[in-house]
């Protein structure tokens, strides 16, 4: 093709006009299964650039390599929504000499939109691309080798970032449509042997849990959607991450059956629980930001009233047409909640990052009701707490929490307690729980914090929210 931006990798790095101290661009739909960025990261390197600022929009475990590209000083900065495994280990530690901003999903795709996260060069991996930067995480030739479904998390980059270099490993014949990241934004086109594994989307803290105690929890929880007042035909609902608040929707399944229900619409992360009840008739529409599975990234390709969304139409804060504003129901984790409500998901009991805010923050807040879900103890390790170890969901923003001892209800929300004492459920202060949780374990010791800020946690309207100081 006469017009074809297909280069090299490092000819697209010279192109694009990268210099030291400038910011690049990921996306993190191939979860642990990425290969872009240490692919990317590593030619930069060994082209010699320096200072460089990484805004991702999540990192696992598989960034282990950028330990040492911080170390050579090729990275010294990084914005991200979470960061897990020996890289976040090592940052928790101080390995960064400037903090990590975290920023909510919806946060950063704001602070792209708004120009607040400048993105000088977006690397963007993709399932499928045509010579002139059509792009998608579907496959579409019988050369495919990857799968991701949405790029919702990528879609600002390519639209605001100053130049874009879409990275694939199936070149297709144009026109590649439809397509998530649109040619128009593409500079240039890189073809590598793999983007990404896609076996390993739904690995980490996806899981379809067959645990009796997650069980139990999912099952409490589906009870709190059934009793809310708003389980009711039209409802929408989103769940996160973990096994008991993925879980819930199977057990509401069969209510929803009962009572003829059906929901509009599901929204955010999407899984193979929500597509059979799609396929089954009992949700509308798929609102995709980004494939938890590889049963969701298949559907999207084929199912037109799945839809893939950008982070912003998703759950911006400040851009009121998002989708998060339509929300009713949305059932989330916790790593801990305090007795004012407020929740942590991303630092563990011992000071150690080990998670990511992704959209907790904006569901929480814009949703009809938001229930968190997390047992009273995990191990010797209290989840219910007098006050978080770092402050991620603010308690306002929270309706209820479900735990095995019993169901909390927020204060501010009187009129679902009622519905809930009604039902039969069993109802405690949420300080009873945590006064529970001592008893048990006992006062934990204070964790080993330095005095050195390795993580500031954004609000999702740009606000400070909390600082993470190293452990020592």
């Amino acid at each position: 093709m006469r017009n074809s931006k297909v280069v090299t990798l490092e000819e697209a790095v010279k192109r694009s006009g990268l210099k030291d101290g400038m910011t690049i661009s990921f996306h993190h739909h191939f979860r642990g299964g990425d290969k872009v960025v240490n692919l990317v990261v590593d030619k930069l390197a060994e082209m010699g650039f320096k200072n460089l600022k990484l805004a991702a929009s999540s990192l696992s475990d598989v960034h282990k390599p950028l330990i040492e590209h911080i170390k050579n000083g090729v990275i010294t900065g990084i914005s991200t929504s979470g960061l897990r495994g020996e890289l976040a280990d090592a940052i928790s530690h101080g390995l960064l000499n400037e903090p990590v901003i975290f920023r909510s999903h919806g946060g950063r795709g704001s602070a792209i939109a708004d120009g607040e996260l400048k993105i000088d060069v977006a690397f963007l991996g993709a399932s499928a691309c045509d010579e002139l930067g059509n792009a998608c995480g579907v496959p579409r030739s019988e050369n495919a080798k990857s799968i991701c479904g949405s790029l919702g998390y990528a879609l600002p980059d390519a639209r605001y970032a100053k130049h874009v270099v879409v990275i694939t490993d199936d070149l297709v014949a144009y026109p590649n449509l439809p397509a998530g990241i649109r040619g128009a934004d593409v500079e240039s086109v890189v073809v590598v042997e793999s983007v990404g594994d896609s076996s390993k989307i739904s690995a980490g803290a996806i899981r379809d849990s067959k645990n009796p105690r997650d069980i139990l929890l999912a099952k409490q929880a589906a009870k709190v959607v059934i009793n809310s007042g708003y389980f009711q035909d039209g409802f929408s609902i989103q769940t996160g991450t973990g096994g008991a608040s993925l879980a819930v929707v199977k057990y509401i399944r069969e209510e929803m059956l009962n009572r003829g229900i059906k929901a509009s619409f599901a929204l955010g992360g999407i899984t193979a629980h929500m597509v059979k009840l799609h396929e089954e008739g009992l949700i509308g529409r798929l609102i995709d930001v980004q494939s938890f599975d590889k049963v969701a990234a298949e559907s999207i390709a084929k199912d037109p009233s799945h839809v893939e969304v950008s982070s912003v139409e998703y759950a911006s804060g400040v851009h009121t047409g998002s989708a998060t504003h339509a929300l009713d129901i949305v059932i989330l984790s916790a790593l801990e909640v305090d007795t004012q409500f407020n929740v942590n998901v991303l630092v563990g009991s011992d000071g150690i990052i080990r998670g990511a805010i992704g959209g907790h923050q904006d569901t929480a807040a814009d949703s009809a009701l938001s229930i968190i879900v997390c047992p009273l103890l995990r191990g010797r390790i209290p989840c219910v707490v007098p006050k978080v170890t770092t402050l991620i969901t603010p308690g306002k923003s929270v309706d209820v929490v479900v735990t095995e001892y019993g169901i909390a209800v927020n204060p501010a929300r009187p009129e679902i307690a009622e519905k809930l004492k009604a039902a039969g459920l069993h109802l405690v202060d949420i300080k009873e729980l945590a006064a529970k949780a001592t008893a048990i374990i006992g006062t934990p010791d204070p964790l080993p914090f330095g005095d050195k800020v390795v993580g500031v946690v954004m609000n999702r309207d740009g606000s400070v929210l909390d600082k993470i100081y190293n452990v020592k």
